[in-house]
């Protein structure tokens, strides 16, 4: 497993090479996958921040849909890295289903069919969920209540049917850790009430 430092450096040379906010929205959910892992029985806090850091790492490759799942998994692949290449292909997935993802589906019929029977054959752990919660509720400045990330999400990418059962699985992720974690998890999160109050557009 790669160290928190050389995650870190990874996450660099990647944005060097494809610079935007998916950077800060990286590090925003490696700090909060780090914080809710220490309150978590039996995780390891330093091994969530990795994956959080590299969960989005195939946008090192440029602006793509579903594509930067596949980019990340090889590149992770390659590094001989398979739990952070797992973490690479669920992160966007609470319900195990590869017709859920919201954005462009730019794979090909047969990376898609891959996607799809890897998703039906993984049996999530506790770092795929945490780093799906993150997910949710990272944005680039820090953690916000996760109503608020799926509103920004949806303005991006619209309302597909799937959009109520996804935002369920979403909110039954936070239910589950905070009964993990004995606490509502915002209140492990700096800046949650904050980042939650500003405007979206």
């Amino acid at each position: 497993m790669l160290t928190m430092q050389e995650a870190q450096l990874e996450l660099k040379m990647a944005a060097e090479m494809n610079p935007g906010p998916w950077e800060k929205h990286s590090r925003s959910v490696a700090e909060n996958a780090r914080l809710i892992a220490k309150k978590a029985p039996g995780m390891d806090s330093e091994k969530a921040y990795a994956m959080g850091l590299m969960h989005d790492i195939g946008r090192r490759a440029g602006f793509k849909g579903i594509l930067h799942l596949f980019d990340g998994y090889d590149y992770m692949m390659s590094l001989g890295e398979e739990e952070i290449a797992r973490i690479c292909l669920t992160h966007s997935f609470p319900i195990k289903d590869v017709d859920t993802f919201f954005g462009k589906f730019d794979c090909t019929m047969e990376q898609k069919q891959f996607l799809k029977k890897y998703l039906e054959e993984t049996c999530y752990d506790h770092y795929d969920v945490l780093i799906q919660l993150c997910d949710a509720i990272s944005l680039p400045n820090g953690a916000c209540i996760m109503e608020k990330r799926l509103i920004d999400v949806a303005l991006r990418h619209g309302l597909p049917d799937f959009t109520v059962e996804k935002w369920k699985a979403f909110m039954n992720t936070k239910k589950y850790f905070d009964e993990l974690c004995g606490c509502n998890i915002y209140t492990l999160l700096p800046n949650v009430l904050e980042n939650s109050s500003v405007n979206l557009i």
